[in-house]
């Protein structure tokens, strides 16, 4: 799924580079759809209510057989799973913290596959973002993390994530990347010699 048009993704390599110009800090910038499929979720929501079946017929003094019973708790189970197979309404149905645990481990597997890891003062910063689950997580290498507390990160993330559930994803990598920027600038001002070690480019995980 595509959140951002080509000259928005432009806009965000441009961005960037030119916050980039200013510091020895690296930026790499990813999106998801989602961080995870969460199929589980069906079928755990229509096992439950499916559970429920023969205790709501035995309330409601149940004329049916037993076998038509049966028909009617199986049809609950395929029925709820596939209303609550609808990505939006899963989404809604997962519990927060679960969200946020996958969202958080799939940033730190990107952390790595992007190499952010490997630059010469170990610099790197991931700006991550999943939209279904509406996070965001800024992550520093250990060069940066000496220097830069968590919480200087917070607020930039905080507005990032008020954006996305405002749909503007795109404003929020620009106002993001300015910020984080501006913040790596201060503590890692560029030197003579500096070099892009990593791409500029959105980097978008497909499902």
């Amino acid at each position: 799924m595509t959140f951002l048009s080509d000259s928005e993704k432009q806009q965000i390599a441009t961005a960037i580079a030119a916050a980039e110009r200013k510091t020895r800090g690296e930026l790499v910038t990813v999106i998801t759809a989602r961080s995870d499929d969460y199929r589980y979720i069906p079928f755990l929501w229509a096992a439950l209510l499916s559970l429920l079946v023969p205790g709501i017929l035995s309330l409601l003094d149940n004329p049916l057989t037993w076998n038509m019973a049966y028909l009617v708790q199986i049809c609950t189970f395929l029925g709820t799973a596939a209303v609550i197979n609808w990505t939006p309404l899963k989404i809604r149905l997962i519990p927060r913290t679960v969200k946020q645990l996958r969202a958080h481990r799939l940033a730190q597997e990107q952390f790595f596959i992007q190499k952010l890891h490997l630059t010469r003062e170990r610099t790197g910063v991931l700006l991550f973002v999943s939209v279904a689950e509406h996070y965001v997580e800024i992550i520093a290498d250990q060069g940066i993390n000496d220097v830069v507390t968590v919480n200087a990160w917070q607020t930039i993330v905080s507005e990032f994530v008020c954006q996305i559930r405002s749909k503007q994803v795109a404003d929020g990598f620009l106002t993001a990347i300015a910020a984080c920027g501006k913040l790596l600038a201060s503590h890692f001002p560029a030197k003579d010699g500096s070099r892009n070690e990593l791409p500029n480019h959105l980097v978008e995980l497909q499902d």
